[in-house]
């Protein structure tokens, strides 16, 4: 759901009698710190956000807390998880002896390594380097929070909720899109920002599915990595590639020789560790790699005839499900979910 358009706050008594305090704190572009400036997009997220009165916020990057003041207005407390020590110190000077100090805890360190508290709903304005390995974190934090509202880099955010045909459909959407719906809120400016960094960004609502899709992880992230290796090929063309043949053959092997079948999670612990893993090699941007390589790899010959028959399996696959000449971009969730279900049922495997 496209919204609107946050512009940069221009003068006026909206911009002057801004009470942010910025405590003279100098922000360091390498680490991401861009710090909302505008008063304006501030209420703006908060009232997005659908916040309760009885609502446990976890704020990332709360920065100098121009963000975090209206949050704790809104909630019922705030835990912010801040890594610069000298924000944290501004922080809590900031709302020592306020009504407020009671309502927030400071964690300072790095939010991919904490082990988060329980919260309802999380805000965010984050270091753009950790968009995908922090997306996936929130993804698989037990138990499940009601909703994330979250500034990204814009074409990262774009690529969130791309669907299939769009130029930036790609793993991260199809694997993002899996555990979550996800909307696009509002285009916001550089300028919003301060320092204001080189690109625009975007605000975007993340709703954790319930229940889960009935899918090992896994193997929907060993399938769908291989589709979009080259997400413009045919998959018939991709699996007849050496490497994905090669791959897929020592599972089915494995598995045979073993008489296994992978197995489902045997608690919430396993299922989250999993959904975390979704995100590994995720980077922010050039996340498929058809964006930069051109050499084609090598398809399997015929030469060796166990091999071909493996082959001939995979191939015959596709075709019963009307794969072989359809393209991974113009895939959906269900068309995915299918794929999977048919090599499962014949006994070949992605993890």
């Amino acid at each position: 759901m496209a919204g609107g358009k946050i512009k940069r706050e221009r003068g006026g008594a909206a911009a002057s009698s801004s009470p942010h305090f910025q405590g003279g704190i100098p922000f360091h572009k390498s680490k991401g710190q861009h710090i909302l400036k505008n008063p304006l997009l501030v209420d703006s997220i908060v009232q997005k956000a659908g916040i309760k009165s009885t609502d446990v916020i976890l704020e990332i990057g709360p920065g100098t807390g121009n963000l975090t003041k209206k949050l704790l207005e809104a909630g019922k407390s705030v835990v912010a998880v801040e890594l610069d020590p000298r924000m944290v110190l501004e922080l809590q000077r900031r709302f020592q002896g306020t009504p407020f100090s009671n309502q927030l805890k400071v964690i300072q360190g790095d939010v991919l390594k904490c082990d988060l508290p329980y919260f309802d709903i999380c805000v965010a304005n984050i270091p753009y380097q950790i968009s995908s390995p922090l997306t996936f974190k929130l993804l698989s934090h037990r138990p499940l929070f009601r909703c994330a509202v979250i500034m990204f880099q814009r074409e990262f955010a774009m690529r969130l909720v791309a669907q299939p045909g769009d130029t930036l459909y790609c793993r991260l959407s199809v694997n993002t899109q899996l555990l979550a719906r996800v909307n696009h809120l509002l285009k916001v400016g550089r300028n919003n920002f301060r320092p204001p960094p080189k690109v625009d960004s975007s605000l975007v609502r993340i709703e954790p599915r319930r229940p889960l899709p009935p899918v090992n992880f896994k193997e929907w992230d060993g399938l769908v990595r291989i589709c979009f290796n080259r997400k413009n090929k045919t998959l018939g063309s991709l699996f007849r590639q050496k490497t994905v043949l090669s791959l897929l053959e020592k599972n089915y092997k494995t598995l045979q020789a073993l008489q296994l079948t992978p197995d489902g999670f045997s608690n919430d612990a396993e299922m989250a560790s999993c959904v975390s893993a979704l995100g590994d090699g995720l980077g922010d941007l050039n996340m498929d790699s058809e964006d930069v390589k051109d050499d084609d790899e090598m398809e399997m010959d015929d030469g060796d005839t166990k091999t071909s028959v493996f082959k001939d399996k995979v191939l015959a696959i596709l075709k019963q499900g009307g794969f072989e000449e359809k393209r991974s971009s113009k895939l959906s969730q269900g068309d995915f979910m299918h794929l999977l279900s048919l090599f499962n049922k014949s006994g070949i495997h992605f993890s």
